[in-house]
């Protein structure tokens, strides 16, 4: 411990440095700042771009939360100017640009959403559109000087739509230098992002160098697949929201793919590395993985709620299995992701015709039991679980 009440403990900083990291730019001058016993200010961006903080977002959180409980200063930029732009990361199309009714809309909850995670009487939250809106067109103009367009037309994602012929507007161009001019304005140390930002947190360096002040170091982390196997994401309607219910969270968690058992352990959990070792050399010699699932929702549910509530969700998510008495012997099907349940079920003739489903589902009769969802809408995609058709039919779809 430094005389500044900064930890300097060398093993909790190897796990900053590993846990979850895909990539540390500079990791040596990154190390030994951590090391020094200096207290850095470490930089998250967030654009409000809907109303939920998934466990995918919440891994930059959890990442952030280490940092914080070594003293360090946690600086938080909400982008409620950037946000109307849309960031371009990852993106093979324009995002749509968001108005200031659903800016305020998904705001509302964030803090009291993030909070869950860090001690906010010791965050520092900052609104872009503080500075960013009172640039004037040279200020702009001086900023974009950062960059060419031979650059940014290197991006991986820019470049894939260039050469598939679709348009790119000059508005996402701007996106990573005001992105970069937000690390100038707060004098950011490090920042942090899924490794799908890496674009843009080189940029802040590359800004911060412009405007002569020390390039922040950059983390980025792994990206947590969502229920369905895919990047999660709010569109997609794949996540797992850090404010769902604990037996929405028990649900969505029994149902994961087998595969994303120990991800999960590592990114969305605080479990010692050591016990995630133990796991990951039972689930080799072939334990049942669903020992395990329920072991990683309970530490998930005890994270963003607490432990009674956790093993209550557990006996409701079993009971509802006992009760329901499903069968051993659940036929499979195998389906392509992406198809519709209506038309999955009448091609492998679980239901006699579309008119049928239709009804059963007005009926409420059509369940997902592995996250105890009922299916509302005749014309949902379809996403892995056994379903329960009325109340003796049942099918376990697996997506391919």
């Amino acid at each position: 411990m430094s005389m500044k009440g900064i930890d300097t403990n060398e093993k909790k900083i190897q796990e900053i440095l590993t846990r979850g990291v895909e990539e540390i730019f500079v990791e040596e001058d990154l190390k030994n700042k951590l090391l020094s016993g200096k207290q850095l200010r470490i930089k998250l961006g967030i654009d409000p771009t809907s109303p939920f903080i998934h466990l995918g977002r919440a891994v930059t959180l959890r990442k952030l939360k280490a940092f914080q409980d070594l003293g360090h200063q946690i600086v938080l930029i909400i982008g409620d100017y950037t946000a109307k732009i849309g960031d371009p990361s990852d993106k093979l199309e324009k995002r749509p640009m968001l108005t200031d009714k659903d800016i305020k809309t998904n705001l509302k909850k964030y803090l009291e959403q993030i909070a869950f995670v860090l001690n906010m009487k010791k965050v520092e939250v900052r609104y872009n559109s503080a500075w960013l809106k009172k640039m004037s067109i040279f200020e702009i103009g001086e900023l974009l000087e950062c960059f060419t367009v031979q650059q940014m037309s290197k991006r991986r994602n820019f470049k894939e739509r260039l050469d598939a012929g679709n348009d790119i507007f000059m508005v996402e161009f701007m996106y990573p230098a005001l992105q970069g001019y937000d690390s100038v304005v707060v004098k950011a140390d490090v920042e942090i992002g899924g490794f799908d930002q890496l674009f843009n947190l080189k940029a802040g360096r590359t800004v911060q160098k412009r405007y002569g002040q020390t390039q922040q170091d950059i983390i980025t982390l792994q990206m947590l697949e969502g229920t369905d196997g895919r990047k999660m994401s709010s569109s997609w309607g794949n996540i797992i929201s850090i404010i769902d219910t604990p037996e929405d969270m028990f649900g969505k968690i029994m149902a994961l793919k087998d595969e994303l058992i120990l991800k999960y352990f590592l990114l969305a959990t605080e479990i010692d590395l050591q016990e995630i070792k133990n796991i990951k050399e039972k689930l080799e010699k072939g334990e049942n993985p669903i020992v395990f699932k329920k072991m990683l929702a309970q530490e998930i549910i005890t994270l963003y709620h607490n432990k009674n509530k956790a093993m209550r969700a557990q006996e409701n998510w079993e009971a509802i299995f006992s009760k329901k008495e499903i069968p051993e012997d659940v036929p499979e099907f195998v389906v392509k992701e992406g198809e519709q349940l209506i038309d999955i079920f009448v091609k492998e003739k679980i239901v006699s015709s579309k008119g049928d489903f239709r009804r059963l589902v007005d009926e409420g009769a059509v369940t997902n039991l592995s996250t105890d969802t009922k299916i509302k809408d005749p014309n949902t995609k379809i996403t892995e679980g056994v379903y329960r058709i009325g109340k003796k039919r049942f099918c376990k779809i697996i997506i391919k």
